[in-house]
């Protein structure tokens, strides 16, 4: 398949820690309370970067449409769908949404807490936007999960369930104050799956539209760190899920992922289950437009096998499943507390293979995990050599700060590296796609391929396939013929003229492109500007008021 930012999804679960904010942390900032604005004080950087800080312009006072925000997301696509509900909130609000950093007057950064690397690079962006003379405002797993870091001290951060709160927040760090929202969302002492999801949102593919189901997990599992932010389960109602979805299809969208930590524990907090909320959306999917199911662990499938099997193979649900399974070994499956063994996965594989035809599995593998021994890599490449899984998302592991793998014995780091080479020799000397020359697929058009010279569709399977940049081919179902196949796509020819293209979309606006990290429909854009603008403006006046009378 093509390298596309958004495949790039982690398993993300971990165990409750001594790092957790308490109970103080949690409930200083009361829905019904005015925030308590203080004066940011120092950040703690380094001497390097402290000696080169640009000054800030304070802002006395916030007109709407006068400040531009810059938003940067890491990580799964929880994390994006959070980004896009925050930065809807801010254009509805009228700030002014830019991709230029350097122009920006504020930076929003939304972290990711699943390995170092991604970590690393969020500290780095805060000191360069630091170092820039600009105003940074946090969000996400990292600061939700450690909120103390040095590197933390003095931001404004927005919890991961506080993202309806960004425009307040966004607001008092321009003027110089520093904002923290880290609480639960709750209602009658229940916890909730997040922020309504109702709210407006920019979407990064004004086509795609992610919805978060749940947020939070049932695993205890010892290697992630995401648990520390996102919690025990919590999942929305089916009926708020099944509005937002009919909500997208109106605004244009014509295909559906949903998100979460384990969808498959979807419902088990609420009475509810993954299959009864699948049916609904199954009923309000239109014709031509497509549902993609998120990213399920084993044990909180198994029980459903015979019901997902019939939804995947429903012709409005792609044939496609992301179950990690993170290693072939019984033995380090159990360090790793995943709550299932080797013959569980291959029952699910074997189980929907067999009932779903043509059905794409993808799974992770984590390399190197503490205690790991030769045979039970063994194990590992001989699952993997079983099953040819066409997407394998091969990781080393990374012990995160808190977690109870970061207190076990690590193997040497040339053999982690050793294990993680041999596994992706494996995994590159297969093509899942080869003989496929001369197929014919029907293909909805929804992205543009990383190297910007391809629109990039899915078949049933969702399989990836590339076709030439033809006007007015995004957002449209058309047939296709296989005229050539590499490791991780097929590239295709059009069958038909535009006459017979099936545009998917249910709204009178036709979804225009931008190639920036975050796009509204041009013509809409045109169209609304002024009612935005209005609604900003009798925003801060009500906002002003409830503040000062």
């Amino acid at each position: 398949m093509v390298e596309l930012e958004e495949n790039n999804i982690a398993d993300i679960e971990d165990l409750i820690s001594p790092e957790d904010i308490k109970p103080i942390e949690r409930y200083h900032n009361k829905k019904n309370v005015t925030v308590r604005a203080k004066k940011r004080s120092a950040v703690k950087l380094s001497a390097e970067v402290s000696d080169e800080l640009a000054p800030k312009i304070i802002q006395q006072s916030i007109i709407p449409g006068s400040q531009k925000v810059y938003v940067k997301t890491w990580g799964c696509s929880h994390n994006n769908s959070d980004s896009e509900y925050m930065a809807g909130q801010l254009a509805a609000y009228g700030y002014q949404l830019t991709d230029a950093k350097d122009k920006a007057d504020l930076w929003l950064l939304n972290s990711c807490t699943v390995k170092n690397p991604s970590e690393d690079t969020f500290r780095n962006e805060i000191e360069n936007g630091m170092r820039n003379g600009k105003h940074v405002v946090v969000a996400g797993c990292v600061p939700q999960g450690a909120p103390k870091a040095d590197y933390l001290r003095g931001l404004s951060v927005i919890g991961v369930q506080q993202i309806d709160r960004v425009v307040e927040v966004v607001e008092e760090t321009l003027k110089g104050h520093s904002v923290r929202l880290l609480q639960n969302k709750k209602q009658q002492g229940k916890r909730l799956g997040g922020a309504n999801l109702a709210l407006p949102k920019v979407r990064k593919n004004p086509l795609i539209e992610i919805i978060p189901i749940n947020t939070g997990c049932l695993n205890q599992c010892t290697y992630c760190k995401t648990k520390h932010a996102r919690g025990d389960l919590a999942s929305y109602p089916p009926e708020e899920i099944v509005a937002r979805a009919q909500q997208s299809f109106n605004e244009g969208c014509c295909e559906i992922w949903l998100t979460s930590e384990d969808t498959g524990a979807y419902g088990r907090d609420i009475g509810s289950s993954l299959p009864e909320l699948l049916w609904q959306l199954v009923d309000v999917i239109p014709e031509n437009c497509m549902l993609r199911v998120g990213m399920t662990n084993p044990p909180y499938i198994l029980e459903h096998l015979e019901e997902i099997a019939k939804i995947l193979k429903h012709p409005r649900v792609y044939s496609f499943l992301h179950v990690p399974v993170q290693s072939g070994s019984d033995a380090v499956l159990g360090d790793m507390k995943r709550e299932y063994c080797r013959e569980d996965f291959e029952q699910v594989v074997d189980f929907l293979r067999g009932k779903v035809p043509k059905l794409t599995i993808a799974t992770d593998i984590i390399c190197g995990f503490p205690g790991e021994t030769e045979q039970d890599f063994e194990e590992t490449i001989n699952l993997c050599e079983k099953y040819r899984f066409p997407s394998l998302f091969i990781n080393q592991f990374y012990p995160r700060p808190g977690t109870p793998g970061a207190k076990m014995s690590r193997i040497p780091a040339n053999l982690v590296k050793k294990r993680t080479k041999r596994l992706a020799e494996l995994f590159n000397s297969y093509y899942p796609y080869k003989g496929r020359e001369g197929e014919i697929y029907n293909v909805l058009v929804t992205e543009i391929s990383h190297d910007k010279q391809h629109y990039v569709g899915h078949n049933k399977s969702y399989e990836q396939v590339l076709l030439p940049m033809r006007k007015n081919l995004l957002g449209t179902s058309v047939r296709v013929r296989i005229i050539g196949t590499t490791k991780f796509s097929m590239n295709a020819e059009l069958l038909d003229e535009e006459t017979n293209w099936t545009r998917c979309s249910q709204s009178s606006q036709t979804a225009s492109w931008n190639k920036s990290s975050f796009c509204i429909n041009e013509p809409l854009k045109q169209k609304c500007l002024g009612s935005v603008l209005l609604m900003g403006f009798v925003a801060f006046i009500f906002q002003w008021l409830w503040r000062h009378l």
